[in-house]
């Protein structure tokens, strides 16, 4: 949910430098693109100015990030002309199914790098994201895609700022929910598991789409390079992580400048603020990984991204082990002492905007060239994983290190059979209770 308001060696980042050259471009599809605000950004870039052009061949990017929403989205296309790769907006492409709001996605000129916006929230995200997988205009077996936007922050792992890189993503709002005035006198939130009796218990129907893991060392390797990066920092957001000093030790990191750190994306689309809510969704996030994750960033739509992601990569269109996570901290999920949430959500000014949607950029930029600067020798054969990676079921083969275990007994669902058989045993675990997973 979003909220309002050890590097390696220059000598063999040089050694693998791509080598890049212009491709050829047709007209595409007669729409337009905004007119420039600077060097070939936009200011309102799904309308009016630039024609929509396309690669002749079909596109193989390199790395494809993927922005939520417009601010996320500006910052790449203001600064991309300096950075050494081109204007990400070079090359506009339209393809069926993208959002009507956000209806391109832009490459450079070179088609190592391209971005889409997908739109707000799970469903807008699970369209658009399946639109660009299954789009014949693109080649993304290779591609390496970052997830690039703003998020709420909990201020016991960051501040304003902070560009955190997740390992989990947890859908923390797929649950039962009584109103608050109406829950039972015992329970301490309105959420509990589907198939539970009350709050803090595992479910025992699952969906599947719970919890997703990614490739841990791909996550270090990104955060090594972000870790290159100047942050940006002001003087208001310090002043209100401070008054989270108040709230004890553990809140110390909302007082500190933004930085780089290791934290799990909580994704609901239920716009949520207030320490009781976000201390059930630091509960459940803590069961559903088995005590291994931490509640960190709140985003509306990683678990719509990484389900979309591992269906096509059970039929070959990507690899799943080629996905970066990453959030900066745009404000904080629940307020300091001495403000009511209302006022924290809705009236105050946190200050932290700003220097978010700027190191998506100063942060990303870091990650783009480091990945292409080692393409050859490095990226381009993939980082081997070495935990777990994919969904709560198996669905990628490997016994996930959280849940229930495997519903393909760790092979995976490649097959139409296969798969008949996993929904044969997901019937069980719905019928029997979570005691077992196709017994």
């Amino acid at each position: 949910m979003r909220f309002p308001a050890a590097v390696a060696s220059m000598a063999l980042a040089a050694s693998c430098r791509p080598a890049s050259g212009l491709s050829f471009q047709i007209p595409g599809f007669g729409g337009s693109l905004a007119k420039s605000s600077k060097d070939g950004a936009s200011d309102n870039y799904h309308t009016g100015g630039y024609d929509v052009v396309r690669s002749a061949e079909r596109i193989t990017p390199k790395v494809m990030i993927i922005s939520m929403f417009e601010p996320e989205a500006i910052v790449w296309y203001d600064n991309m002309p300096s950075s050494g790769f081109g204007n990400i907006m070079a090359q506009n492409i339209t393809t069926p199914g993208l959002s009507p709001v956000y209806p391109y996605i832009h490459c450079t000129a070179s088609e190592e790098i391209c971005q889409i916006t997908v739109g707000e929230a799970e469903i807008n995200t699970a369209a658009s994201i399946s639109a660009l997988l299954l789009s014949p205009k693109f080649d993304l077996r290779q591609t390496y895609f970052l997830v690039a936007g703003i998020a709420g922050i909990n201020p016991k792992v960051g501040t304003q700022g902070s560009v955190a890189f997740s390992k989990y993503a947890v859908q923390v709002a797929l649950q039962y929910e009584f109103d608050a005035r109406e829950m039972p006198d015992n329970f301490t939130t309105g959420y509990f598991s589907y198939g539970a009796t009350g709050p803090n218990e595992y479910p025992s129907i699952l969906y599947g789409t719970e919890v997703f893991e990614v490739n841990e060392n791909l996550r270090d390797r990104a955060m090594e390079f972000a870790a290159r990066a100047k942050l940006a920092d002001t003087k208001g957001h310090r002043e209100y992580g401070l008054r989270y000093l108040d709230m004890g030790s553990e809140f110390v990191p909302a007082g500190n400048a933004p930085a780089v750190i290791r934290a799990d994306s909580a994704t609901s689309d239920v716009y949520y603020s207030g320490s009781l809510l976000s201390d059930a969704f630091e509960n459940i996030t803590a069961l559903l990984t088995n005590g291994t994750g931490t509640y960190g960033v709140t985003a509306q739509e990683e678990n719509a991204t990484l389900e979309v992601m591992l269906r096509m990569a059970v039929e070959g269109i990507v690899d799943f082990g080629r996905v970066i996570i990453m959030r900066t901290g745009s404000n904080f999920d629940r307020p300091p002492p001495g403000i009511s949430v209302y006022e924290h959500l809705v009236i105050l000014d946190q200050s932290g905007l700003g220097i978010a949607t700027e190191n998506i950029y100063r942060a990303g930029i870091e990650v783009v060239k480091g990945i292409l600067e080692s393409w050859e020798c490095t990226f381009k054969a993939g980082i081997k994983a070495e935990n777990y990676i994919g969904d709560i079921f198996g669905s990628l083969g490997g016994v996930p290190d959280f849940g229930l275990g495997t519903l393909s007994d760790g092979e995976g669902v490649p097959s139409a059979e296969d798969r008949a058989q996993m929904g044969r045993n997901m019937g069980k675990v719905r019928a029997r209770g979570a005691k077992g997973w196709g017994k």
